[in-house]
């Protein structure tokens, strides 16, 4: 027997040994405050992959199995409760006004944790809504840390985004001769000056794009905390702020989706000049009615 090929299976043989499954969660230093994690996968010597959640606010820890389960094949899939959501904002409250940096740099200081703690220079991030956001704002500030990130339904130009939906939700309310929504419709300035205006916005964009109505009792709480973030999180246009990105970068995007508008995020896909770039469109899939 050669002795190359005695090196080969002693590799794969201390694989086995050393890769185990991992399935913990623990809270971890960032940004001054304690914020939770959760690490699963078959493998903890696979690849991180850190999802940054949607909303702001929306925590998709109790339901990521449903989306991850594959992926932990493949994967050290981690989760993160971004501050003031899910098990962090139970763990304690931001001490410093909710803005778009320090998000920016909580999403940073996560990957380093990240990096660190599994011995990989670079690890893979996957954003939807405000998370595809976020994950294109660090993308921007620190390509250097990702290996490739994946951005689900993104925020591109959410003002734009918002306007065009409205014209969208406004056509169709004069077609069906709709009083009511054109009305309420006619009430929403862009961008949302308080909660009723994005009530409005999102009740009749739920049924354009055939979801749950949001009650308008969870819109008001929502913009209590998440508004001001989200309004200024929605004047950022990549179009302009980003026109290369330094890492490869996959889009995911969702055909009926006029949250944040499809045919926005498609553009900029086409005019982004980045490493290595592809597109996904996702036909009839209806992004859930949350104010993001």
């Amino acid at each position: 027997m050669r002795w190359w090929f005695l090196i080969i299976i002693l590799i794969f043989s201390v694989h086995d040994v050393l890769a185990r499954e991992i399935r913990s969660s623990e809270a971890i230093e960032i940004g001054g405050i304690k914020q939770w994690i959760k690490f699963q996968g078959a493998d903890d010597q696979a690849p991180v992959l850190l999802f940054l959640h949607g909303g702001p606010g929306n925590s998709m820890m109790s339901y990521a199995d449903r989306f991850t389960k594959e992926l932990q094949k493949h994967f050290i899939v981690v989760l993160w409760d971004q501050r003031e959501s899910g098990k962090t904002k139970e763990l304690n409250g931001s001490p410093q006004a909710l803005t778009v940096s320090l998000f920016i740099n909580d999403a940073i200081e996560v990957i380093q944790f990240l990096s660190n703690k599994f011995l990989q220079e670079k690890i893979y991030v996957a954003g939807h809504s405000w998370g595809g956001y976020l994950g294109l704002r660090v993308a921007v500030a620190r390509p250097e840390l990702l290996k490739g990130y994946f951005a689900i339904s993104p925020m591109i130009n959410q003002l734009e985004s918002e306007r065009l939906s409205l014209d969208v939700m406004l056509d169709k309310a004069k077609e069906e001769s709709n009083s009511n929504a054109l009305a309420e419709l006619g009430k929403v300035e862009i961008p949302f000056e308080n909660s009723e205006q994005l009530y409005y916005h999102r009740k009749w964009l739920s049924k354009l794009m055939n979801s749950a109505t949001p009650t308008q009792e969870k819109v008001e709480l929502w913009s209590v905390t998440w508004l001001a973030l989200f309004n200024e999180a929605s004047q950022t246009n990549f179009f302009a702020f980003a026109p290369t990105l330094n890492c490869p970068v996959y889009f995911l995007i969702g055909s009926n989706d006029y949250q944040t508008y499809f045919k926005l995020a498609d553009s900029y896909y086409q005019q982004v000049v980045c490493q290595e770039k592809k597109t996904i469109l996702v036909y009839s899939i209806s992004a859930q009615p949350k104010p993001d």
